[in-house]
Parts: C-alpha cells; sequence; structure tokens
C-alpha cells in the first residue's frame, strides 16, 4: 500500500502479508522449544515442545534460530555473512548458512511437512481473506498516518513499514524487526482496536 500526500509531499509506503517464510520460523520456533525473541506469543493450536536439551545444546539452537529469524525478518539488514544452503525437506522454502547451523539444520528436518502445511495454508487463507478488503486494509493505514498528521500539523515524514498478520496466541502489536511489526490477525480484522494499536506504530515512523 503506497500513499502520497500530493505533489512533492512524503511518500509512505506500507506492506502487508502473512509471509510463509514468517510462518514457518515461528511454527519451527514453538515446536523446537526456542523462547527467543522472548516477548513475542506463540502461534494458536501449535503445542510447544517441552525443552529436554542440555543448556549448552539449548543454547547453541537459540542462537542459530535467532540469526535465521533475523535473516527471515529483514534479510537485506542481516545478509548471511557465509552462503545458504537449502535444506532439502523444506525444498525452496528454507535456506540456512552452511556449516554454521548444523544443530537448527538437524532440528528442523522432523517437522518439514507440518511447518510447510501450515506455513501454506495460514498464508492462503490471510490471502483470500485480504482480496476481499484491499479498500478496506488502504483506509486503516492511511486513516491512522492522516490523524498523526492532524495531530502533529505537518505532512508525515516518509517511511516503510512491513506488517506481518499472524495467528498469535495473545492480542497485540510486536517490533520483529527495524522496519517490521506483527500484529495479531483477530485485531487487525478489529477496526477500532487496530485503529488505536497501528497509531502508536505510525507516530513512531511519521
Amino acid at each position: 500500500m503506497r500513499g502520497m500526500g500530493g505533489a512533492g509531499a512524503p511518500e509512505w509506503l506500507i506492506r502487508e502479508d502473512a509471509g510463509q517464510p514468517i510462518l514457518l520460523a515461528l511454527y519451527l520456533r514453538q515446536v523446537l522449544g526456542i523462547r527467543s525473541p522472548e516477548e513475542l506469543p506463540h502461534l494458536r493450536g501449535i503445542p510447544a515442545r517441552a525443552n529436554d536439551r542440555s543448556a549448552q545444546a539449548q543454547e547453541a539452537l537459540e542462537e542459530q534460530w535467532q540469526s535465521y529469524w533475523e535473516m527471515t525478518v529483514e534479510p537485506q539488514a542481516h545478509p548471511s555473512a557465509v552462503p545458504l544452503e537449502l535444506v532439502d525437506e523444506f525444498g525452496m522454502s528454507l535456506a540456512l548458512p552452511s556449516g554454521g547451523a548444523d544443530a537448527l539444520r538437524a532440528a528442523v528436518v522432523p517437522h518439514a511437512a507440518e511447518a510447510l502445511a501450515f506455513a501454506q495454508s495460514t498464508h492462503e487463507r490471510y490471502r483470500k481473506e485480504a482480496s476481499h478488503s484491499t479498500g478496506t486494509s488502504y483506509r486503516a493505514y492511511a486513516g491512522a498516518i492522516a490523524e498523526h498528521e492532524r495531530q502533529v500539523g505537518r505532512r508525515a515524514h516518509a517511511f516503510e513499514l512491513n506488517v506481518q498478520v499472524l495467528p498469535l496466541n495473545q492480542r497485540g502489536v510486536w517490533w520483529i524487526g527495524a522496519l517490521t511489526i506483527a500484529v495479531t490477525d483477530g485485531l487487525r480484522g478489529d477496526v477500532a482496536a487496530f485503529d488505536a494499536a497501528i497509531h502508536p506504530i505510525i507516530a513512531e515512523l511519521a
């Protein structure tokens, strides 16, 4: 979604999705018993794994998953220092640093089929729902930006924002990258509540 306030005015760009790479990463996070990022809630209906690893093994897995998560959320801001290799069981959907994520690579393989199925079905459900509300989606952001401009008495600064609409088990909005937020699908579907929730985000950026 792109908006411009007139000739020469700053432009804003908001991309909204339920991205399969994000969904895949969060599913794997949950079934592997990864805590990071601790502030982000779990997905609904996906049982979390009981952690029976040693503290050392868990720490290594957490570190490797955190790097994978950062590359997934904002790949341009977090490029891999080494070449990436596809994990065969995931087709083209998952690539991890070559030689630098052995623990994570071994841990994710048993979960490939159900993780891919979850990411694909959830993404398709979002796309189907979003296709019926494109105008509504644009107005939600445009309205929040217009209200911010009225409050501060100036045009909004140019900015970009990525919005991931996710089936999380708590209602809210969380920063998951420098330019990326996660929002619960239920909150996104509540016009009044989402308007109130997105205002502080817009104010921070614009």
